[in-house]
């Protein structure tokens, strides 16, 4: 195959560039959810993080727990729907730098890796956005259709 043929080939994916993120939402939504659905849905789950935070000399450790399962899966609920995911974005990049401050420092780089991974993928979503499939593109195009109306009424 000549360069050109791969131009051509990759033409359709330079031009929906923008629906990409969808993949990544939609990985990184069912992960988040996946990682900790178990918490959520048995209260000894809950109590065994709510212990291991508590060693790692977390103040409040059972509202810490909660407060990074509940992040964790309704940051993982807006990443599917695609809907508030700057602010998912920077959620992401607070809890899992304290998740690698709390919990993997000394730790190999296989076993940060997961936390350290979601940092920059909540990077991404914080420069990047939720792209053209999603509750935040509908709700921007709906306000951009309501001032132009409201500008062509006057």
């Amino acid at each position: 195959m000549t360069v050109a043929m791969h131009t051509g080939f990759f033409t359709f994916f330079r031009h929906h560039s923008a629906y990409g993120v969808l993949f990544i939402r939609l990985a990184i939504g069912v992960f988040l959810i996946y990682g900790v659905q178990d918490n959520i849905f048995s209260w000894a789950r809950m109590l065994e993080f709510r212990d291991f935070l508590q060693v790692r000399g977390v103040p409040s450790p059972l509202l810490a727990a909660h407060l990074s399962v509940y992040v964790q899966f309704c940051c993982g609920i807006l990443l599917l729907l695609g809907a508030a995911v700057r602010w998912v974005g920077l959620l992401l990049i607070l809890n899992f730098t304290a998740a690698i401050l709390i919990a993997h420092l000394g730790q190999s780089f296989p076993q940060y890796y997961p936390a350290a991974q979601l940092i920059a993928v909540g990077f991404f979503f914080l420069f990047h956005g939720a792209g053209p499939v999603s509750v935040d593109a509908y709700l921007a195009r709906s306000r951009r259709q309501g001032q132009n109306r409201q500008v062509s009424v006057h």
